[in-house]
């Protein structure tokens, strides 16, 4: 699946639809509902309307406005939908490709993408994960070599800029070592600057190896079950909120509830983790030469500031932004300080 926004705010794909001009999020096979409480985003200003999901095949949207804000302590309307026919990315805007992270969706980075204007932005879902397509096996290779058949499958008029959060900065880098050519800047969101092996975090990864092992051995309705563990994947998320608004760490829980467990099978999400871990940004930096810009939150456990300082020396030509108080959920905490960084860095010369 992939999503892809502009100023209309329309989503094409195999079937076509028009969300009245509001951006929405396409989803999984299940039902929507007409009211979907666990999208609301909580914080204490008012809020944007909550994001409609709907399961598609890879679509297209258009970036809108920031979203008008809504009160948090009401469910949002879903719009309705109807058909329309196909469209094509504008060729006079710039493209933006974002890749999600590990056991993510492409729901995760809608909330930058409502802040971009004037963009066409493609968000899709990562082999193995969500809506996205199957791989034989998911090594660093393979995902590299997926994302540049996707972006060749868009047709696009002009070369796009990359964008990866999380283990998707590692996909991304990669790619962006691989074929620096077909694109025409790097941002790497939460990049993973160091590697996941060594240094403080070590045996919460040496722990999680044995996590994902132990799902691989097990019958396939029990692994699934053991993978999905809502205590597990709450303990994920309270582990990486820093914020201290209830409302706001009750919005990430309910999309890590929903969302971080779309993968396709054990082995597909063993796989990944293993090169989640295997590999990290680092690697591929000097041999980028594509301008770059590195977006960090001061607080991430997973990647410490100082080795995003030392990451942003080994690239030729790239800059950092530090948000802070933020850790590695910027998407979710900071997605506004997010886009505009972003958005400065397109329209730079």
């Amino acid at each position: 699946m992939n999503t892809q926004f502009n100023n209309d705010t329309h989503l094409t794909g195999t079937s076509p639809v028009l969300y009245n001009g509001r951006v929405t999020a396409p989803s999984s096979s299940r039902p929507v509902s007409r009211r979907m409480s666990s999208d609301i985003i909580p914080v204490k200003k008012p809020q944007p309307k909550a994001l409609q999901t709907r399961a598609l095949q890879p679509k297209v949207v258009k970036s809108a406005k920031a979203p008008r804000p809504v009160s948090a302590s009401k469910p949002s309307r879903v719009p309705q939908v109807k058909k329309a026919p196909s469209a094509q990315p504008s060729t006079s805007k710039p493209t933006l490709i974002m890749i999600h992270g590990f056991r993510g969706t492409h729901h995760g980075l809608l909330l930058i993408a409502k802040y971009l204007k004037g963009l066409n932005i493609i968000v899709p879902d990562l082999p193995g994960f969500g809506n996205g397509p199957k791989l034989k096996a998911h090594d660093l290779d393979s995902y590299v070599e997926w994302l540049h058949e996707f972006i060749k499958k868009q047709n696009l008029a002009s070369t796009p800029v990359l964008m990866g959060h999380s283990f998707g900065s590692i996909v991304c880098a990669a790619y962006a070592k691989k074929y620096p050519d077909t694109i025409q800047k790097l941002v790497l969101v939460n990049p993973i600057g160091a590697p996941a092996l060594e240094g403080p975090n070590k045996i919460m990864t040496k722990l999680a190896v044995f996590y994902y092992k132990v799902g691989t051995k097990l019958p396939a309705k029990p692994a699934n079950a053991w993978l999905s563990s809502k205590p597990i994947v709450r303990v994920m998320s309270v582990t990486m909120a820093k914020t201290r608004d209830k409302g706001l760490r009750t919005f990430i829980h309910h999309q890590h509830d929903r969302y971080f467990s779309r993968f396709h099978s054990p082995q597909s999400v063993l796989e990944g983790f293993t090169t989640s871990i295997s590999h990290n940004v680092g690697e591929f930096a000097k041999d980028v030469p594509t301008k770059t810009l590195l977006i960090a939150g001061s607080l991430d456990d997973i990647t410490p500031l100082s080795a995003q300082y030392n990451l942003v020396k080994k690239f030729p030509h790239a800059y950092l932004k530090v948000i802070n108080d933020v850790g590695h959920l910027t998407h979710y905490e900071t997605p506004e300080k997010v886009a505009l960084y972003i958005q400065a860095f397109i329209k730079s010369v």
